[in-house]
């Protein structure tokens, strides 16, 4: 029974050089002074970091499928996916330049000899979805895979609006994010006509699993029979088992908060269209030099400017879960 290895990554910022050529004036402007100090060879010292830690994953075999966000552009995904050539995979990218105001987008690293991109008249089946806020906000991105074994796996992967002007203020663009995600998921069975389609919503929400957006208006739940029952398109949220030991993909005063997570749908928790979720599979990626030998175990940043630091590696750390066929 082939089992696959996905992960998702947000990988803090992974900006391309201060003067990039291809960043337009308006996005040069926004997000020059990030840039501070932000030479060739920091962003070589920030994807051999990034990279070091993806290596690991799956036993050291890297993953079959990496989900990141906070990426400047497609060079800098090729970058990341080029730095990972050790591992002997046949990496390919796919990859959308989004809306953010601060350019940073959602992509994937994936293993074509695992998984394929769908494609439909000789394009990719890849859709995108922003939030509107004062200006765009990341966008949700969707991608059609088939596996090796011709089962089709739906991947989105999510980078909702941060909680900038505080968690309850910021609250009602996260619902927003949500009810798009369940829309998305919704769309996706009466296409196919299927209500068992293999979906999985991966990304930083910078919600948590009890939180409204992803309960009420994503649909995620946290007990299977509630998933398998349902009617309606549901997620399962595989990370609850986490939350009660304390875990944490990101750390802020301190505490830990399930930012990172993934949702399967119906169809991935029953396996009927051929690909099963593990549930007991999940884990938050702790390489061990990436956490902080203080009192909280927090990942190390790599950070920017004055607050640079080039042995960190992210302020989050990376999710990993395996799916059987």
């Amino acid at each position: 029974m082939p089992e696959h290895y996905v992960s998702f990554w947000n990988v803090e910022n992974l900006f391309d050089v201060r003067h990039a050529p291809d960043r337009s004036e308006k996005l040069q402007r926004a997000i020059g002074r990030e840039l501070t100090g932000w030479t060739r060879a920091v962003l070589d010292r920030k994807i051999s970091q990034l990279a070091r830690v993806v290596r690991s994953m799956n036993d050291a075999r890297g993953p079959d499928l990496l989900g990141v966000c906070e990426i400047e552009n497609r060079r800098v995904l090729e970058l990341l996916a080029g730095a990972l050539s050790s591992l002997g995979r046949n990496y390919r990218i796919v990859h959308h330049d989004m809306s953010d105001r601060r350019g940073i987008d959602v992509a994937f690293i994936y293993d074509v000899d695992i998984l394929q991109v769908e494609t439909k008249d000789g394009k990719p089946l890849c859709f995108s979805h922003y939030i509107q806020k004062r200006v765009a906000t990341r966008d949700l991105f969707q991608v059609n895979f088939l596996t090796a074994q011709g089962n089709r796996l739906f991947v989105i992967g999510n980078h909702w609006p941060a909680r900038l002007g505080g968690q309850y203020s910021s609250e009602p663009y996260r619902m927003m994010a949500g009810e798009t995600l369940a829309y998305f998921h919704q769309r996706i069975r009466e296409i196919h006509d299927d209500t068992h389609v293999a979906v999985l919503a991966m990304g930083d929400f910078n919600d948590e699993p009890l939180n409204r957006s992803l309960q009420e208006y994503a649909q995620a739940e946290r007990v299977r029979s509630k998933v398998t029952r349902a009617r309606s398109a549901k997620f399962l949220n595989v990370m609850w088992p986490l939350m009660g030991v304390g875990q944490g993909t990101h750390y802020y005063d301190n505490e830990p908060g399930m930012l990172d997570q993934f949702l399967a749908s119906r169809g991935l928790v029953t396996g009927r269209n051929g690909i099963e979720v593990d549930v007991d599979s999940v884990e938050i990626v702790r390489h061990p030099d990436m956490v902080s030998s203080g009192t909280y175990p927090a990942p190390i940043r790599f950070g920017r400017g004055a607050s640079m630091n080039r042995d960190g590696y992210s302020d989050h750390f990376p999710i990993a879960l395996r799916l059987h066929e």
